[in-house]
């Protein structure tokens, strides 16, 4: 008999995926606390909501389980500053799982970020992350991230809390 293959599909979020977001977003929570890391604020229901019915907010699915979930937009001017040209996507708040983790779900988002991202005409894909988080940049630089550095944000008032708490973010970029 073959391999026991998990069946792994990556599709948009709807409203039904709610309380599986929020409750993975308070898993994360406990583990930024545990770990010692920037910790992200309680993001509002409304605020996901939003994100869903804009076709932002993504997720893996495995065997009918949101393994990850991660949103994206278009524009990140306050965090990208003069880079953000209308030439990439931006990923943000990954978040795995308990159940899932350790499966480096990273490599999967990257394919399908590189494939989403040429289809609409984009030349990067970028993320960031807050503080000097070194196990979190050798983990995007393992996906084929380039790590640009550590950058002083200037212009947090509209970003979400933790980006008020810490102005040092890490920025990463893969060129498509």
């Amino acid at each position: 008999m073959g391999k026991n293959k998990r069946k792994m599909e990556i599709r948009n979020c709807t409203t039904d995926d709610l309380e599986k977001i929020i409750e993975l977003y308070d898993d994360a929570r406990a583990l930024q606390r545990e770990r010692k890391m920037v910790v992200w604020p309680v993001f509002e229901p409304k605020f996901i909501l939003t994100e869903m019915m804009q076709l932002r907010q993504w997720k893996i699915v495995v065997n009918g389980s949101i393994a990850c979930n991660w949103a994206i937009t278009y524009q990140d001017p306050e965090i990208w500053e003069e880079r953000d040209q209308n030439n990439a996507i931006y990923i943000h708040r990954i978040v795995t799982n308990p159940s899932f983790r350790g499966g480096r779900f990273i490599d999967v988002i990257v394919d399908w970020a590189k494939i989403y991202a040429r289809s609409l005409d984009k030349q990067f894909v970028r993320l960031d992350t807050l503080g000097n988080n070194k196990k979190l940049i050798a983990h995007y630089t393992s996906a084929g991230f380039a790590y640009l550095g550590m950058f002083r944000l200037s212009n947090t008032q509209s970003l979400p809390e933790h980006y008020q708490n810490e102005p040092n973010c890490c920025l990463f970029e893969l060129a498509l």
